[in-house]
């Protein structure tokens, strides 16, 4: 195995080549757009473009949305589990962009309800394959000591492929209609392949990359996500905070979109959407970068509590106007907060498991307390609306955001670790210990 270390395996660091991080920058930009499937862009298009008389409407793609999002949120753990277990990382990463993009590229031939649920059902349990995968081949590439760093960047380079994917989007469509996602998907798809290929297998070290230590290895444990998620405290607690966070967070860019449609009607209503994202993932990128380099300097803590405060402000600051240039410009806020999580998630649950070779799996294990939250946003945004309007709606994500703030706050300790030269990284203020191997 390509090892480059410094005494012991969790205080190594590694230089791996220009190359193979080329082709890292290139893989989070490109596949920004391919990993999360249509998006917000699957209702548009079944409700604008096939509409009533296909049979779609609001109900019935809400519908699609929420099978395909349950069995997403079910996928979860096992896809961290399997990161952690093969030993073939970019093969998955590979297989899951081709699932996802074959899913979606075959919508506009079929209009059978059962059909449209499958493939959606198939890209979402195909994309819970990215996130730990490309945390797992960071941490294998460059090792615990750079990984926040690098992290960041990978973050970065997501949120730029996003905004010039929507950027693209939200302009194409204008002229040629909602289509033009799946033109763009296939294109990304393609050149998302490339850069996996970019990456040499042997530089990714496999036992680095689901965190494991040399007494593990030659144990030969096996990763377990729901132990790792149930016997380590901090991680649970975590858990519940990203459950949190979602809740809060998730339903608010999809109520902006129909506070939109309705202040400016269907037909700009792809657009109006692309310029949201637009808008945030631009904030995202210096945001990202900014965490990962100053994390280890700062701390999780703090920057995290930044995290929910923003989201807070952002819900108040929804209330004050619908304005579709006031709407735009709070969703900068989103930014933030969002870039915040984005970059510090990995890193929060590499500090907790460090040392217990299940990164990836609890990666899964916290994303499917984190798929709760986002899943129950969308329904209760979506009753409050119905019941007290929009803006009541909005201060109720921002109340929710406020109490994650004081639990965090309360509840959750310091991750950030110490790197020493020829030592296991060593927990921060008021940090436990890692579950034991043999949990």
């Amino acid at each position: 195995m390509n090892r480059i270390e410094t005494g012991a395996r969790g205080a190594g660091s590694r230089t791996p080549s220009a190359k193979a991080l080329r082709g890292l920058d290139a893989l989070n930009f490109f596949l920004a757009d391919v990993r999360d499937g249509l998006g917000p862009y699957l209702a548009i298009y079944l409700i604008a473009v096939r509409g009533p008389d296909q049979g779609w409407n609001e109900a019935t793609t809400g519908l699609v949305m929420t099978i395909a999002g349950i069995l997403g949120l079910v996928a979860q753990t096992p896809a961290g589990a399997l990161i952690d277990a093969t030993n073939h990382k970019r093969a998955v990463v590979i297989g899951g962009a081709i699932a996802v993009t074959a899913s979606c590229l075959v919508l506009p031939f079929i209009t059978n309800f059962y059909l449209v649920t499958a493939t959606q059902s198939i890209a979402h349990v195909a994309g819970t394959i990215f996130p730990p995968a490309l945390a797992a081949i960071t941490l294998g590439l460059v090792g615990p000591k750079m990984f926040a760093k690098r992290i960041g960047r990978n973050e970065g380079f997501n949120h730029a492929g996003n905004a010039v994917s929507a950027a693209l989007a939200g302009g194409l469509a204008y002229f040629f209609g909602p289509v033009v996602v799946f033109w763009l998907m296939g294109i990304l798809a393609a050149l998302s392949i490339g850069a996996m290929l970019l990456v040499p297998a042997d530089a990714i070290d496999n036992d680095l990359a689901r965190g494991m230590t040399e007494e593990e290895e030659q144990a030969q444990d096996k990763p377990s996500g729901l132990a790792t998620l149930l016997q380590n405290r901090p991680l649970l607690v975590f858990a519940v905070l990203c459950a949190i966070f979602h809740l809060a967070n998730a339903a608010m860019l999809t109520s902006v979109g129909q506070l939109l449609t309705h202040v400016s009607g269907k037909d700009h209503a792809t657009s109006l959407i692309a310029v949201c994202i637009v808008a945030a993932q631009c904030v995202m990128v210096p945001v990202a970068i900014f965490v990962g380099a100053k994390a280890d300097v700062i701390g999780r803590k703090p920057i995290f509590l930044t995290a929910f405060g923003i989201l807070a402000l952002r819900g108040v600051l929804y209330t004050l106007s619908d304005n579709p240039f006031w709407l735009v410009g709070v969703q900068l806020l989103d930014g933030i907060g969002a870039g915040v999580y984005g970059a510090l998630f990995p890193i929060v649950v590499a500090d907790l498991t460090r040392g217990g070779g299940r990164f990836n799996a609890a990666q899964g294990a916290v994303a499917t307390a984190q798929g709760i939250g986002a899943a129950l946003s969308a329904t209760l945004a979506g009753v409050i609306i119905v019941s007290a309007g929009y803006s009541t709606a909005f201060l109720a994500l921002a109340a929710i955001a406020a109490l994650g703030f004081v639990l965090y706050l309360a509840l959750m300790p310091e991750t950030r670790t110490t790197m020493r030269a020829g030592s296991e990284p060593e927990s921060g203020a008021g940090m436990p210990p890692a579950v034991p191997a043999s949990a």
